[in-house]
């Protein structure tokens, strides 16, 4: 058996498992972080500080950006309409980094950074085997040939 077999091959054949694996951990951490924003009375303080950014309709927005987060976490997770929900939370994340965190150093928008790109990489995969998307297209076809 040669040496590259060895290294590489348990990558590649776990590659579905990786995907879900990186769509869970980011799922959960977005939806604690959306959560924060919605539901321990922070939201009036976080749609302050997307007023001061200068956007237009500052509450909606708002509103957006934690449901993104927490909604989104939670499909993210599940693999529910993966590559949209991946799409609205890079959108989200794109804000955060470039414009709210633009001026700050890396420390302070490492998060931002750090989501945004495992969302952007989700996007690209999509949601990989074990995700209900998988499940929902699966399903269809099966009926669908009938």
């Amino acid at each position: 058996m040669k040496i590259r077999t060895l290294i590489y091959a348990p990558f590649f054949k776990h590659g579905d498992l990786a995907i879900f694996w990186l769509r869970f951990l980011v799922g959960i951490g977005l939806l604690t972080h959306g959560y924060g924003k919605l539901f321990t009375g922070s939201f009036t303080g976080f749609a302050d500080s997307v007023s001061h950014l200068g956007l237009p309709f500052p509450q909606l927005m708002a509103s957006l950006a934690a449901g993104s987060e927490f909604f989104g976490g939670i499909f993210l997770a599940l693999g529910f309409g993966t590559r949209f929900t991946a799409f609205m939370i890079f959108c989200t994340m794109s804000v955060a980094l470039f414009v709210r965190h633009a001026d700050d150093p890396f420390s302070i928008k490492e998060k931002a950074f750090l989501y945004w790109g495992a969302v952007s990489t989700i996007m690209i995969t999509g949601s990989g085997k074990y995700s209900l998307d998988y499940w929902i297209k699966r399903t269809i076809n099966q009926y669908s040939d009938g």
